[in-house]
């Protein structure tokens, strides 16, 4: 894909939705470290469900800590992998009551560091929390970046290189929930809505539907 056709997508994306954010729900940078850990195989209309009741209960680390492990576990056991969330959940809060007087670190490197944050969940928190142009590439982003040809790669990082290498700087804070939305929606995984897709005539995939 070319470079004006990739700048077209971009626009289009931000005319349709000029201000994306996460659709996970929260009110602080905790919450939202905490809402992306538990969104790991789990849907965001499934963790805000839990964090619904989760989050009036414990809306600090300490608060968490106080909380226990059980009582973690207790709100969130309706989202898969409880336990070892649960369990990260705590050790995440523990580290930031112990080393960063409760608050949610700015770096990637402190935040890659805690139980349950990898790259993903570090590059989200990252953009939406404090504005760094980071692009959080998951399952939607990825199928999007290759079937669109709009920056194919064979891994997640692959594809994150490739986005970052190609999204012009005043596209890249908004872009990740751009595509986000995109695969959730329209771009879908098992048949694509090509038929009411914004940018349809513009995306490189081979098979397209009339949907």
């Amino acid at each position: 894909m070319n470079k004006q056709k990739r700048i077209e997508i971009l626009k289009r994306l931000r005319a349709n939705n000029p201000n994306p954010t996460t659709e996970l729900e929260y009110s602080s940078t905790f919450e939202l470290l905490i809402a992306v850990l538990l969104s790991a195989q789990a849907t965001d209309v499934g963790v805000n469900k839990a964090t619904k009741h989760l989050f009036p209960a414990a809306r600090t680390p300490q608060a968490m800590l106080d909380l226990g492990l059980e009582g973690v576990r207790d709100y969130i056991k309706t989202i898969g992998l409880f336990n070892s969330k649960a369990e990260n959940v705590i050790k995440t809060c523990e580290i930031l009551v112990r080393d960063y007087n409760g608050e949610v670190p700015e770096s990637r490197e402190a935040l890659e560091a805690l139980p349950g944050v990898g790259r993903k969940t570090a590059n989200v928190v990252l953009n939406t929390a404090f504005g760094w142009p980071t692009i959080a590439v998951d399952t939607h982003i990825f199928r999007v970046a290759n079937r669109t040809k709009f920056a194919p790669g064979k891994t997640v990082r692959a594809v994150e290189d490739r986005l970052e290498k190609v999204i012009p700087s005043e596209f890249k804070v908004d872009a990740h929930h751009w595509f986000i939305l995109h695969g959730r929606y329209t771009c879908i995984a098992r048949k694509p809505r090509c038929g009411s897709c914004i940018i349809e005539d513009l995306c490189e995939f081979k098979d397209k539907t009339d949907d």
